[in-house]
């Protein structure tokens, strides 16, 4: 990991017009990584007050679409500048797919939206100039690797509009199933069905900001470990059920 100063100091010698090889050989760092900081550099420092350069005027859609990166988005450069924004979506559900794309038309309505198929799953895509100031959570690596925080201006969005920003989350990397177990009853053993909802990641901050969101709203939810891994969170009771229910609902 290399910090602040030194990846400005690798921009700044790009920017006496320094070759990205050269710079690479004098610092000692990887082409690669240089190439990604070029993205990244505006985003990295998390100054208090921090605000994008293009504040989003739906905050509602913006926070339903942050739920959907922190679960199943990424940026990446262009070539020629600029980034791409993927949020990838099962075809299983279509209602799903024409949401992600309905709200990144109205965070940011001057770009534009594609849908690429990929197998069992499409990549609702789109290019734009300032994806990395409205996500500045993005960095090298997987989102688990590294630590993920909300800017002062986006808790604020959260705050206004939590159930969206759940809906996001449940959407990208979480569904709502029915359980079943069975009970001795009149020395007959018979079974129940109950649904229940569950948020899977990897990311210990993204779990938190799903479950702290979720107790905001008056969601009792609980950690469910797969083997060591505390990855789930499950929503169980009956009246977290009904609450999630009227709000968010099953995907489609």
């Amino acid at each position: 990991m290399y910090d602040l100063a030194i990846r400005r100091n690798a921009l700044a010698l790009l920017s006496d017009g320094r070759s990205l090889n050269s710079v690479s050989k004098q610092t000692g760092i990887s082409r690669a990584a240089i190439r990604s900081w070029q993205v990244q550099i505006a985003p990295l420092p998390r100054l208090k007050g921090f605000t994008p350069c293009a504040m989003p005027t739906d905050t509602a859609s913006y926070a339903y679409l942050l739920g959907l990166y922190l679960g199943d988005g990424c940026i990446s450069p262009h070539p020629r500048g600029g980034q791409y924004l993927r949020i990838v979506c099962a075809d299983a559900w279509p209602g799903l797919i024409e949401q992600c794309r309905a709200a990144i038309l109205a965070v940011r309505p001057s770009d534009k939206v594609y849908v690429l198929q990929r197998q069992g799953c499409v990549a609702v895509t789109s290019y734009g100039r300032h994806w990395t100031c409205q996500f500045p959570q993005h960095g090298p690596g997987k989102k688990h690797e590294r630590r993920i925080a909300l800017e002062g201006w986006q808790q604020e969005i959260v705050d206004a509009h939590p159930w969206e920003f759940i809906r996001g989350l449940i959407h990208s990397d979480g569904c709502r199933i029915t359980n079943w177990t069975t009970r001795m009853v009149g020395g007959e053993r018979k079974r129940y069905e109950y649904p229940r909802y569950f948020f899977t990641n990897k990311s210990d901050d993204i779990r938190k900001l799903c479950t702290d969101t979720l107790t905001k709203v008056g969601v009792r939810w609980t950690i469910l470990a797969r083997g060591s891994d505390p990855l789930n969170v499950s929503i169980a009771r009956k009246e977290s059920v009904a609450l999630m229910d009227a709000h968010i609902g099953p995907k489609y």
